[in-house]
Parts: C-alpha cells; structure tokens; sequence
C-alpha cells in the first residue's frame, strides 16, 4: 500500500496487488488482466486523480492561501496540479481512491456486457464509482493531507478543510 514513486515523481498510489485485495475473483475468471495491464491502468488513475484534484474549488483556494503571491496567476489555468510527493497522510486512502477510480474507469468496463442490465460488472461499475466519490469528497473535505512546504511533515498551518455544497437531489 505504498505510493510507487522515483525520487522527484509518483507514478501511481497503488498497485497490482492493492487491487487484487479489493476484487481476487475478477482476476480469477479473466486470465488477460495481468500485473503489467493493471499497472499501467493505476498510473493513468493516478494522473485523472491528481487533475480532478487540481480541478476543485477547494485546490484553488488553498494553493492560493499557501502560494502567499508566489506564483503568478492570471487565471485558474497557472494553478498547478498537485504534487504526488507531497501528499503526505492519508495514503492509504489515496491508495483505495486509485484503486476504485481504476476498477470503475478501466478495468471493469473491458469484461462488462453492457447489453444486460444484470450484468455483475456493470453492477461493480456503479459500485465503485459511489465508493470513489464519497471517498474522493472526504479527503477534500478534510484537506489534511497535503504538505505544501515540502519538509515531509503536514503541519496544522499546511491544513485547510474543504466545503461542500449541499444540494437536495428529488
């Protein structure tokens, strides 16, 4: 359940094995999802998941708080992604929240019939995507993660707790 890093980037938060605790009999009844497919599919999650971080109101604000005007932003384009190194607590939840993303996004929909209604892994599909955005909402809303200084410690100024918009759905 460790990050898989070089020493300057982190390449994806989980790996093969991390998805093989979540789902063992996906891997069981379909011989071609092997270790190298998997991932590189968890690489690409990581990325989609660093971008829809840096996608959020929450991201903006606080790179703003913490940047203090060292970075010229002109538009919310010139604020950039955060950085894999840096998430420093919760990781293991950035670890299911990969994991999830990859299950929901890439792997799932290569064995699902999307013909059937009943089909167990479009079931899966809508499962993880729920348990990815309720996870994904919590970590933005708990904003206690990132290590914005980079001296591998969040410290309680670094923290900066999300706001969600609560809409009434009918």
């Amino acid at each position: 359940m460790a990050f898989i890093q070089t020493t300057t980037k982190v390449i994806s938060f989980a790996d093969y094995t991390d998805v093989t605790e979540q789902d063992s009999r996906l891997f069981a009844a379909n011989e071609g999802l092997t270790q190298t497919v998997v991932e590189d599919l968890l690489v690409k999650s990581t990325a989609r998941i660093l971008t829809q971080i840096r996608a959020t109101d929450w991201w903006a604000s606080y790179f703003q708080n913490m940047d203090k005007g060292v970075t010229t932003i002109r538009s919310r384009g010139d604020i950039p992604s955060p950085d894999g190194i840096k998430i420093k607590a919760r990781q293991a939840e950035f670890t299911e929240l990969c994991v999830y993303h990859s299950l929901f996004t890439y792997i799932l929909p290569r064995f699902a019939d999307f013909s059937a209604e009943d089909n167990d892994e479009r079931a899966k599909i809508g499962f993880y995507e729920q348990r990815y955005d309720k996870l994904f909402m919590e970590l933005i809303t708990a904003g206690d993660w990132y290590d914005f200084d980079g001296d591998k410690t969040v410290e309680s100024t670094e923290m900066d707790p999300g706001r969600i918009r609560l809409r009434r759905v009918r």
